[in-house]
């Protein structure tokens, strides 16, 4: 199997080149990502919780889903490709913000996103791949902002800086 590529972005998200993912990480260059938000009817956000032998972030919870884009695939593309391949259902998304965040890991390695926040809906259970997901859970996004000030260890990197940052763009009980 080849290693995945990501697509190295300038600041702009204008794409400069790809690279293997590993070589990304252990280099810390700035890579085009996702990060998908699934509700439900009762404004509950689905959350899933990392499988325990991903190589970074293990166990930990986290948005619905999230990954890097393949050359040549737009945002909403790779967020349905990556929904099922983790979450095992596909659902309409649409964009929301985006955001450059670096967060370096424990074990060397360090996510230098520009992360696309892609919102979808779905009422139904997932089925998740082992490989990928270790849990899932419905939850409030305010009850998940009150769980992340409470246990922020629990939580991935990148979560809560979008809960941090763009509470208000996620909230979609705003909207």
């Amino acid at each position: 199997m080849t290693e995945e590529l990501v697509i190295l972005v300038n600041e702009n998200d204008e794409q400069i080149g790809t690279m293997p993912k590993m070589e990304a990480h252990e280099n810390a260059v700035l890579h085009r990502a996702f990060s998908v938000f699934i509700f439900n009817d009762n404004n509950e956000l689905m959350l899933q919780q990392r499988a325990k032998h991903k190589y970074h972030s293990p166990l930990l919870w986290t948005n619905t889903c999230c990954s890097h884009q393949r050359d040549g695939e737009s945002n909403l593309e790779a967020g349905k490709r990556r929904l099922m391949e983790e979450m095992g259902f596909v659902t309409d998304l649409k964009e929301s913000i985006s955001f450059i965040y670096k967060a370096p890991f424990d074990n060397g390695l360090t996510e230098h996103e520009y992360d696309h926040v892609m919102i979808g809906h779905f009422n139904n259970e997932p089925i998740i791949n082992p490989d990928e997901v270790e849990s899932w859970k419905w939850m409030t996004i305010e009850a998940v902002k009150v769980d992340i000030e409470l246990h922020p260890e629990i939580y991935t990197a990148w979560f809560k800086i979008i809960f941090d940052k763009f509470y208000e763009h996620i909230n979609i009980s705003k909207s």
